[in-house]
């Protein structure tokens, strides 16, 4: 007799199917390798275990009882599931997502580029992948020796004195670059209330200043695309703390006033900080030092080869003008005259660190991200990273003049652009919008582009192909690009339904950012679904 699975399914009961896919439906849901998964719970009930265990003995009996009053006083509820089942769900889901190593990945301003394998060799050799934050300093000599070798080319190839390597990501190092400009303005006696945000400036900026206490007022951009010098300069004043500038800027365009703009704030009493996460495009070509920036953050993880998603893993290192070197955070690693290494914290900060503002985490950084990136730059030296930059700048151009007669491109006319190409939504057909393009690319089988920001362009589509991608990977995303904005123009009603090929329908993004289901509840006893859990149909089930 065939009993029905956990999620009420039984064997022999066709699979509705709601994909418009050829062929007949079948029992399972599954289309040759377009695998239809359900959870895990909906695999495993929490009555079994994947492995068999002798009965305790009764209390009393055998084995004294060295719980200390911690028994579990009510079932766990987790699946119980054999190793092959565990490994087979996991590996499953895993092809039903999107990732570098499949295919290029258009995030613009996200710089998802290939990572070398050779990267992730150095990252797991012992003592650097095995290094304790808490062991004792003479024991990890050669993990200081790491940090303190990457924090001298960043400082080389930014122009500026000095770097603080112990930020986790970029938007953690915007914070560091603020709060060593409010101790300067502090030190000085000058306190002030605002920074200036330019409309083209990277997206957390606005909010890392507010984040640090300050008022963030808008700078809007001129009809290129850039900086409006003209506006800025006329709110400049005694109140003004900072600059936070993007550079490149997330419309893809260098700023090209930018030194004029940094000595303006500068006369003015304020600071310079700059969004380093557009590097990847001036990486070996330009240093921000000689452009007036006094605090910049790097995104090792963009820049230095690291994809980065889900949250991490990432890593912000900030650079400092001389202005603001003394007011570096904590802690800090420095070569002796020995050649040994240690770590400058508070016990030893008074002797020649005493401004600091203090510390923006408990440990140094992230061991993994620091050798990839030295690894990284080490196999490119030099004149490899200027040639990164010169392809990725190529990549990008060549996807902009591949696509401007079909898409919109507000910035066309403002030259080459850098990093990435920015398109808009103008000319889309049949109340298509940039959403439907993009769920038209997916059944391309590309990841989307950024959408919606920048801003300043109406229904943005932001692409950054990165310089690891060859001409014939760019080739093949023009190519479906191209297909799928021609269809947008011509108002194609299916796009609204897109994508017809994912493992997912389209997902009501709405209702899962307002009303998300972030638990498993346990089935009421009258019905074989969890409580709260979407119907296989209700999450986008094929």
């Amino acid at each position: 007799m065939n009993a029905p699975n956990a999620s009420g399914w039984k064997p022999g009961t066709p699979v509705t199917v709601d994909h418009a896919m050829d062929g007949p439906p079948t029992v399972t849901g599954n289309r040759a390798l377009m695998l239809e998964e359900p959870l895990i719970f909906e695999i495993g009930n929490s009555e079994t275990t994947g492995v068999d265990f002798s009965s305790p003995p009764p209390e009393g009996e055998g084995l004294p009882n060295r719980l200390g009053g911690f028994e579990r006083s009510e079932p766990i509820n987790l699946p119980g599931l054999s190793e092959p089942e565990t490994v087979r769900h996991y590996t499953r889901l895993s092809r039903q997502n999107y990732a570098i190593d499949l295919g290029l990945f258009p995030l613009g301003s996200c710089t998802m580029k290939h990572n070398p394998r050779l990267n992730e060799k150095v990252a797991r050799l012992p003592g650097f992948a095995d290094c304790h934050p808490l062991a004792p300093i003479q024991t990890v000599q050669g993990a200081l020796g790491v940090i303190h070798e990457l924090s001298e080319w960043l400082k080389a190839l930014t122009g500026m004195p000095a770097v603080a390597m112990s930020p986790k990501a970029g938007a953690h190092g915007e914070l560091c670059g603020i709060l060593a400009i409010r101790a300067a303005l502090e030190a000085r006696g000058d306190v002030r209330k605002v920074v200036l945000c330019p409309e083209s400036a990277h997206g957390t900026n606005p909010a890392t200043a507010a984040f640090a206490g300050y008022e963030v007022e808008d700078i809007p951009a001129n009809a290129d695309g850039r900086v409006d010098f003209e506006a800025l300069e006329a709110r400049l004043g005694p109140d003004i703390a900072a600059v936070m500038i993007t550079n490149p800027n997330t419309c893809g365009l260098f700023e090209r006033d930018f030194k004029r703009i940094a000595d303006a704030v500068h006369a003015a009493g304020g600071l310079v900080y700059c969004d380093g996460a557009n590097f990847n495009a001036i990486v070996g070509r330009v240093r921000p030092g000689d452009l007036g920036v006094d605090a910049m953050h790097i995104n090792l993880h963009k820049t230095f080869s690291t994809p980065h998603g889900g949250g991490g893993p990432g890593s912000g290192p900030v650079v400092f003008s001389e202005a603001l070197a003394p007011f570096a955070p904590l802690p800090f690693v420095e070569k002796l005259d020995d050649g040994s290494f240690h770590l400058v914290e508070e016990e030893t900060a008074q002797e020649h660190h005493a401004s600091t503002f203090g510390r923006m985490t408990a440990f140094h950084g992230q061991m993994g991200m620091f050798t990839r990136a030295l690894a990284y730059i080490l196999s490119h030296g030099a004149d490899g990273l200027k040639q990164v930059a010169e392809d990725a700048v190529l990549n990008a151009n060549y996807i902009l003049r591949s696509l401007e007669d079909v898409l919109a491109a507000p910035f066309a006319h403002s030259g080459h652009c850098m990093h990435e190409a920015l398109f808009g939504d103008e000319g889309f057909g049949g109340g298509l919008s940039t959403l439907d393009l993009a769920k038209g690319l997916i059944d391309e089988g590309f990841h989307p582009m950024t959408m919606y920001f920048p801003l300043v362009v109406h229904g943005a589509m932001l692409v950054e192909p990165t310089e690891t991608e060859s001409k014939a990977s760019l080739d093949q995303f023009i190519a479906a690009l191209r297909s799928v904005a021609e269809r947008a123009k011509a108002g194609d009603e299916t796009l609204k339904s897109a994508p017809h090929y994912a493992p997912r329908r389209r997902l009501d993004e709405t209702q899962a950012a307002r009303k998300p289901v972030l638990a498993w509840q346990d089935p009421p006893a009258t019905s074989s679904a969890p409580a709260g859990t979407p119907s296989r149909s209700e999450r986008g089930g094929r």
